[in-house]
This record gives structure tokens, sequence and C-alpha cells, in this order.
């Protein structure tokens, strides 16, 4: 797994963190030494480094592997969160979520990204970006509710934007089936259109496995809940599908096939 670009860690320090007067952020000297062990799980000791901290900083996190550099995003984010006082105005929710992205490819677990929705769905934006900042706070697990959220709250946004009749205690599979059956976005033909069919059609058992495990085992409910590897599974199906309803409506409504 290779490790943060100059891009990134310069955008970090300079966008996310902030820098004034040649100080990074808030960090003295000696929370600045504090951070690492009290925020990251990491023994570095920037004391024994020449420059300023901003230059401190900027060294350990270039030279530090992989797995130190995700578990340093993530603590940055936790020591600087959003709103802060004397936080800069590009520390945004997005490059918050933008920088946990990279944590987690570093971890070597990287989600389905979700798509870029219009501000028509801010409500499922937000669930969504809530869901990416709890796999990194606290684990896949934790985000399979905002998850089965987001894709809910998306499929009934499209079958009432449609005029398509829709039970209001409809769940994920049969709001589904009547975009897939009913919306003009799923008609006609193309190639590999069988295929494709079936695939669609397997969505069907895939949102009723992310309902019951929604229901079944996760935080949602008192539950044994699932592994990361398996929750993150769970997550990335669930970012699948709504990647393609998403592209499917778009597409036919911008006039494509």
């Amino acid at each position: 797994m290779n490790g943060l670009t100059k891009h990134q860690v310069i955008k970090m320090v300079n966008r996310y963190i902030g820098v004034s007067g040649g100080y990074l952020g808030t960090f003295s000297y000696r929370t600045h030494s504090d951070f690492y062990p009290e925020y990251c799980e990491l023994d570095y000791e920037p004391d024994a480094l020449e420059g300023t901290t901003r230059e401190r900083f900027i060294h350990i996190l270039s030279n530090a592997p992989p797995s130190d550099q995700a578990k340093i995003l993530k603590g940055v984010v936790e020591y600087y969160p959003l709103g802060a006082t004397q936080a800069p105005p590009s520390r945004t929710p997005e490059l918050q979520a933008e920088i946990l992205g990279w944590a987690a490819n570093l971890s070597g677990s990287p989600a389905v990204t979700s798509p870029t929705l219009s501000p028509d769905f801010e409500s499922t934006r937000r669930h969504l970006q809530d869901a990416e900042t709890l796999i990194q706070s606290h684990g896949a697990h934790r985000a399979i509710d905002r998850v089965h959220t987001a894709l809910h709250e998306f499929l009934r946004h499209e079958c009432n934007r449609a005029g398509l009749p829709l039970d209001p205690k409809a769940k994920l599979n049969p709001a589904f089936k009547i975009l897939r059956e009913q919306h003009p976005a799923f008609r006609g033909k193309s190639s590999g259109d069988a295929e494709v069919r079936k695939i669609v059609r397997a969505f069907g058992g895939i949102l009723e496995a992310l309902n019951d495990v929604r229901n079944n085992a996760s935080p949602a409910h008192p539950n044994e809940t699932l592994k990361e590897t398996e929750a993150m599974l769970a997550i990335n199906a669930g970012h699948t599908i709504l990647h393609y309803i998403h592209a499917k409506i778009a597409r036919h409504e911008s006039g494509g096939a």
C-alpha cells in the first residue's frame, strides 16, 4: 500500500489543520509531542527534530509507514473537529470525509465511495457523510444503519419524484422493485441486457439482506454486530446499488439511453 502523496500531506496541513503566523493549528511544542501517543497510539518524538511544529509534523507524517499515517490522519480529525474555534473555513465536512477516505485506503480497507448527489438529496448526503465518519471513528458495523437509512430515503425520494405509488411503510426491496418495474429509466434494451437484468434482480435479495442486517446485526438495535469485513461488505453493497440507481436515473433524465 502506497503512502500519502506530498499533495495530500500539504492539503491536510494547510486546508484542514490550518496554518497562521507560522503556527500549525493550535499545536504547541508540548501538545504536538503529546498528540501521537494520546490520539494515535504511536511513539513519535517531534522534539528530536529540528524546525517549526509544522515542519516537524510534515516530516513525521510524510515518513511514517502507511498504517501509521492512517492513525495520524484519524488522530488529526479527532483532535481538530469540524466547527472548532479557530478552524479555517476550508475545514469542511467534504474535506474531512476525503481525509478519512485516505485513512481507509492506507489501512487497507477502502470503501466504495458515495455518489455525488444533487442538493435535492441533502438529507441522504448527510446520512452518507455520517456513515463515512463512523466507519473511520468507530468501525464499519456502526455505519450500517446510516447507509441503510440513506438508501431507504433515496429510494423513497426517487419513487415520489417519479410519481410512483409507494406504501409509506415500504422497506428497501419493495421500493426498489417499484423503481425497477415502473420507472422509465429502467425500460428499453441494450447489449448484455439479459445478464444485467439478472444482476439487478439479485439486488432485491441483497436489499432484503441489508434490511435484516440492519435490524439483527447492527447497533440500530441491541444485537451482536457483524465483524468489520462483513460490515464493510454490507456497506459497499448498499453503496453499489445506490450508485447504479442514481446513475441510471440521471442518464435517463439527461436524455441518455
